[in-house]
């Protein structure tokens, strides 16, 4: 396989933030570093960025930016409009900065070789945009809701188990008691505290029932978006609106992600050596996406519960001596694969 210093001439690393990117030239050839400045994140600061870096290059340039989902998005757009290819690259770890300390310069150059010695095929493409980013906005708001609506909940709990307003609250709330709290009318034969602990009962009842109509809109704006990018996704056992629009969002497009191996080390998925004298084993991985990891948690963890095939597999992992975990785990792995295949069939 080739590498990334015989197909290109130059690197760009590109450490990002909200105000300004950093960029530094290396040749790769020699590995020297060509030269490096920071230009504002504008328009007008992005095309002095890529006027910069035609006058200092001769040949072919490959672009190494962090963060493309966040701070490097409108970076990642310039290079692309402008024709200069783009590898995503991790933010340097603890460890590493301790060795060689850390400046804007110093991360940008990281980047650029952090990527030299690489093949072409396994480096990183960023995520595309367009109408994933609809999914993407979705599911961030559908986390914020859901979390705002947890906290309503465990305020409401908290004030019907310290005020007692005549309701039973040993127990978790269900709906119904919730729809009715939010229909409480006010009072006026009772004392101040029970009148405002009514009333900011009602207010935090009234604000849950709001947020899980906005959640289940929400749900269904999911379903439909996700369709439309990645049909029949959806129909695969376990794989609902919330699991299909994780998986879009971090598969993004053909070419991304390079084989189902590593599409499996991206979700946390790939098995983990776990083995220790004369016992032969492997665990969870603990990295990658979590989102991702979690959305095939979901969907291993709904295929346990109701789908057939998949109840006979544990049943007979459990007869052999294997635990839960490890049973999940390898159903983990075969959901991932299984959907990375199906990705490549219909996101062609």
């Amino acid at each position: 396989m080739s590498t990334v210093a015989n197909d290109y001439d130059y690197v760009v690393g590109v450490d990002t933030h909200a105000r300004t990117h950093t960029y530094t030239v290396v040749e790769t050839r020699t590995g020297a570093v060509i030269d490096t400045a920071s230009f504002p994140v504008s328009g007008p600061g992005l095309t002095r960025a890529i006027t910069w870096i035609r006058r200092r290059t001769s040949g072919i340039v490959l672009a190494a930016v962090e963060g493309t989902s966040s701070y490097g998005a409108s970076a990642v757009k310039a290079f692309t409009d402008n024709g200069i290819p783009v590898s995503e690259v991790r933010p340097p770890s603890r460890a590493s900065r301790t060795e060689r300390g850390k400046t804007d310069a110093i991360d940008a150059e990281a980047a650029a070789r952090s990527v030299i010695g690489r093949h072409t095929s396994q480096i990183r493409k960023p995520r595309a945009s367009g109408d994933r980013n609809a999914l993407r906005i979705l599911l961030t708001s559908r986390l914020l809701m859901d979390h705002q609506r947890t906290a309503d909940r465990n305020a409401l709990t908290a004030l019907l188990r310290t005020v007692d307003v005549g309701v039973d609250a040993r127990k978790p709330l269900t709906d119904t008691r919730i729809k009715d709290i939010s229909n409480w009318r006010n009072r006026s034969n009772i004392d101040l505290v029970t009148m405002v602990a009514r009333a900011e009962a009602r207010r935090l009842a009234s604000a849950i029932l709001n947020r899980t109509k906005e959640l289940e809109n929400n749900h269904a704006l999911l379903g439909r978006h996700a369709e439309e990018l990645a049909p029949g996704l959806q129909n695969i056992p376990g794989v609902g609106p919330v699991t299909a629009a994780i998986i879009i969002c971090a598969y993004s497009h053909t070419g991304r992600i390079h084989s189902e191996a590593a599409f499996a080390a991206l979700a946390g998925v790939a098995p983990q050596p776990a083995s220790s004298g004369n016992t032969t084993r492997h665990r969870l991985n603990r990295s990658g996406d979590r989102q991702l990891n979690r959305a095939f948690d979901v969907i291993v963890r709904t295929r346990m519960s109701f789908d057939v095939n998949t109840r006979s597999y544990v049943e007979r992992g459990l007869t052999s001596g294997k635990t839960k975990r490890e049973i999940r785990r390898n159903l983990k792995r075969y959901v991932c694969r299984s959907i990375f295949r199906q990705l490549q069939t219909i996101m062609a």
